[in-house]
């Protein structure tokens, strides 16, 4: 089975925070676990792909670069996008079919809106996705905290459009390049 690991957003100005934005909840324990599940793609000869946001930093600079501790790998894509979703007028569902993906472990930047987004468009374009529940964040909300959005998120994630392909949430401690989802078909 092919397989990739896709980080969304995970770019230095978004995950720092600047002069207007918060940076995001426990960004430290983010960048570490994005590395490590980075590793065992890797290992797993799984692809990389890295989708970055366009609004991010107006689009240039270093603020829209990928996080500086993030070990991008020299064989890893790297898609810009300007919407909240990551399949929208980009070159990754071309690149993921042509790639034969099957499974699609995704991380990144923020949690309600692109990590959502790329998660729920992932399983009806017939992709079976784990998102890493400790592999992705975001910032307060208004009427929400960043803990509490992150929680939601892992649990109604957890099977969501379990008929075809879904999404399981599993930690970044896991084998996540050895899929669970035929446990639960």
């Amino acid at each position: 089975m092919k397989q990739a690991l896709l980080v969304i957003d995970a770019q230095q100005e978004l995950i720092e925070g600047d002069e207007k934005e918060q940076s995001v909840l426990n960004k430290e324990k983010l960048l570490n676990n994005i590395n490590s599940v980075i590793n065992k793609a890797v290992e797993s000869d799984a692809l990389v792909i890295f989708m970055r946001d366009k609004d991010v930093a107006q689009g240039e600079g270093k603020g829209f670069q990928v996080h500086e501790q993030i070990k991008v790998p020299l064989t890893a894509k790297v898609f810009d996008k300007e919407a909240t979703n990551s399949f929208y007028k980009t070159p990754l569902m071309d690149f993921l079919k042509d790639h034969e993906v099957e499974h699609l472990v995704v991380m990144g930047c923020k949690t309600e809106h692109c990590v959502d987004t790329a998660v729920r468009t992932a399983t009806v374009n017939y992709f079976d996705v784990t998102l890493v529940e400790d592999g992705h964040s975001t910032t307060d909300a208004t009427n929400l905290s960043a803990d509490k959005i992150i929680n939601h998120h892992n649990e109604i994630l957890h099977g969501h459009y379990n008929v075809d392909n879904f999404s399981v949430v599993r930690n970044s401690s896991e084998d996540l390049f050895k899929p669970t989802h035929n446990n639960y078909r």
